[in-house]
């Protein structure tokens, strides 16, 4: 399962969504993301599905990839939808037995979170898997500029969040070694009591720890090997250029949060 983990990831390619800004795609999710929780009204989940599917669909990553990464969230997205089944009691029962009852309300609900959060996790890994760490990281810092005057330090968490994100496939792929290793010793994580299966993580935790610190350490070193020091004064060799079809979806997604709000202002849940 940790092979096909697709957050922080990046597939080369030169789809529209590819070769679109940084800046209008952080944009475009950050309004997308706010919004899409703000109504719980039918009509902002179908319009979240519709964006989601144009944003897939444009940006061109092979199908079979993304279902791989899918296992992953599968996970949280059904124990989601389990728990509103069984705890919301709202609506008509339609199954009863004497342990529990399930309501319609639970399913509508527990449907409608569901769907909610695999929308979500869908727009959200598109950015990093059709955008580059260091595009990301001029994008964020771009955004960010305004706080510099506030005494933020734009570019340091710009570059933090963007190493985070980076290195995220890398650690995951640490600790299936990790645990392919231990399970070559003769270490079981599947078999006997809770207790005994939390005591054999600690060997899985353990070394991924000392080898998160060694390639801390290696990057800087090599980082300050380069000069490094800070975004004072640095100039880029890729300059962002922001384009007509930025602005047309930014436009698109701008008009979406704007029907949220009225569907919200007008009444809608």
């Amino acid at each position: 399962m940790l092979d096909h983990v697709i957050i922080g990831q990046y597939v080369p390619g030169k789809s529209f969504v590819h070769r679109m800004d940084p800046r209008a795609k952080l944009i475009c999710l950050m309004l997308f993301v706010v919004f899409l929780f703000i109504s719980r009204h039918p009509f902002v989940l179908i319009g979240g599905l519709i964006l989601t599917t144009t944003a897939f669909y444009y940006a061109k990553i092979p199908l079979r990839f993304y279902i791989k990464g899918m296992r992953f969230i599968v996970i949280i997205i059904l124990f989601t939808f389990i728990l509103h089944l069984f705890l919301t009691r709202e609506g008509p029962a339609i199954f009863s037995t004497p342990i529990f009852t399930i309501y319609l309300g639970g399913v509508t609900q527990g449907g409608f979170m569901a769907t909610r959060l695999l929308v979500l996790f869908i727009m959200a890994s598109l950015l990093t898997l059709t955008t580059t760490p260091v595009a990301l990281t001029d994008g964020l810092e771009t955004l960010m500029k305004p706080l510099k005057k506030l005494g933020v330090p734009t570019h340091e968490l710009a570059f933090m969040m963007s190493i985070a994100l980076r290195f995220i496939p890398t650690l995951l792929d640490e600790t299936a070694k990790i645990i392919k290793a231990q399970r070559a010793r003769g270490a079981n994580f599947t078999q006997g009591s809770l207790w005994n299966r939390l005591k054999a993580v600690i060997p899985i935790f353990i070394p991924l720890f000392v080898q998160s610190f060694k390639r801390a350490e290696d990057l800087a070193t090599a980082m300050e090997a380069r000069g490094y020091e800070g975004g004072e004064g640095r100039t880029k060799f890729r300059l962002l250029t922001w384009l007509k079809k930025d602005t047309y979806a930014v436009i698109v997604f701008a008009l979406y949060a704007l029907i949220v709000l009225i569907v919200k202002i007008g009444g809608g849940n």
